[in-house]
């Protein structure tokens, strides 16, 4: 008799365990006040790195006339070919997954992304870090000058300067970096995630409305494609481990940092609709008025189109583009209230370097001709 009780004592026990493990390793389900704050964090995140990067765009634009830095503009015609290119990558790297094991892709993406990670997040943190280090502070200035060939055709590369409070900041990025590869952290995903969308604005230009509408217009038409057409767009968001995503978990309430269902936005979704928002705050400030409206009422219409794609997302408890949403808030809106300030005339017109769009409309003229001629 005192055999049988110990049998199933041990029975009971190896039942109870075995449940215990298979709920451990169950992804946590996710409650309607978890998801809404889960959704409410990553909208709060998409919007401060547009709103922070859109004023660090106008102090870099200023910078670049005074200095007489020539900028990377994009033209009508990348603008328009943009689409196609980010369609080819992307189904490239579905085939990569598909074929190989992400296991070995993930390693060399999160290498080449830890790299990335640092350097944007220095610069971002760089002004903090310089203003939290005391004078007393034994610092030594330094100028890397990297250039290539020889006498008048020689070329500047790499013309950089730093001291030691810059070496400081990098060692501190390094050790979040370090620990994104260690751990693979949510929020340090996040950390990273943020400083490329705050970079992305602040240093990618766009430099006309014009070329804007073309660009936002064919990523419109790229992001429905496949998301609604295909299962592409998903497939590589859910395996690809690197910090081109904000996440955060919708079981935040009951686990905290350990949740493990997370919710996710695309950095596109931000970078994108974030560089056409700073333009019209660089247009607003070429107005030379009191009030930016036009960057307000962009920044406006991107809140609401993305708490739209929340909530249909959840309503339909499908993936959506986002693009389908911000795309024709961020140019819908601005767009009506030029037409009522009649500045609608004068924002076509508008251009950040207007030598640099003739000297590019110039070398696509010529681009032509020898076509023609071929």
């Amino acid at each position: 008799m005192a055999d049988v009780n110990v049998n199933q004592t041990i029975s009971e026990l190896n039942a109870t365990l075995n449940e215990t493990s298979q709920n451990a390793t169950e992804k946590w389900k996710a409650t309607p006040e978890g998801m809404a704050f889960a959704y409410t964090s990553l909208i709060l995140m998409a919007i401060l790195p547009i709103f922070f990067g859109s004023f660090r765009s106008v102090k870099h634009h200023k910078e670049q006339k005074e200095s007489g830095e020539k900028p990377d503009t994009m033209s009508h015609r990348d603008a328009a070919m943009f689409p196609l290119i980010a369609s080819g990558a992307l189904l490239g790297i579905y085939i990569f997954f598909k074929i190989f094991s992400k296991e070995y892709i993930n390693l060399l993406l999160t290498g080449y992304f830890f790299f990335l990670g640092v350097l944007a997040l220095a610069h971002i943190l760089s002004p903090v870090v310089n203003k939290m280090i005391p004078e007393s502070f034994p610092n030594e200035f330094y100028h890397l000058i990297f250039s290539k060939g020889q006498g008048e055709q020689k070329e500047e590369v790499i013309n950089y300067e730093f001291d030691h409070k810059d070496l400081v900041c990098l060692f501190i990025c390094t050790i979040m970096g370090v620990w994104y590869l260690w751990k693979k952290h949510w929020v340090a995903n996040n950390l990273f995630g943020l400083a490329f969308a705050i970079n992305g604005v602040e240093l990618l230009h766009l430099n006309s409305v014009i070329t804007g509408c073309i660009l936002l217009g064919g990523l419109f038409i790229y992001d429905v494609f496949w998301v609604f057409g295909t299962d592409v767009m998903v497939t590589v968001a859910k395996s690809f481990e690197a910090p081109i995503k904000l996440v955060f978990p919708q079981d935040f309430l009951e686990r905290g940092v350990y949740g493990t269902n997370f919710a996710m936005l695309g950095l596109g979704d931000i970078v994108i609709p974030g560089i056409f928002i700073a333009l019209l705050l660089r247009f607003d400030h070429s107005l030379k008025r009191e009030r930016n409206v036009y960057f307000y009422s962009s920044f406006l219409a991107y809140f609401v189109g993305l708490v739209t794609t929340v909530l249909v997302m959840t309503y339909f408890k499908h993936a959506q583009p986002a693009l389908l949403y911000l795309v024709p808030a961020c140019i819908g809106v601005p767009f009506f209230v030029a037409l009522l300030r009649g500045d609608i005339k004068t924002m076509f017109q508008y251009e950040d370097h207007p030598e640099e769009s003739k000297t590019d409309a110039v070398n696509d003229e010529s681009k032509d001709e020898v076509k023609k001629e071929k």
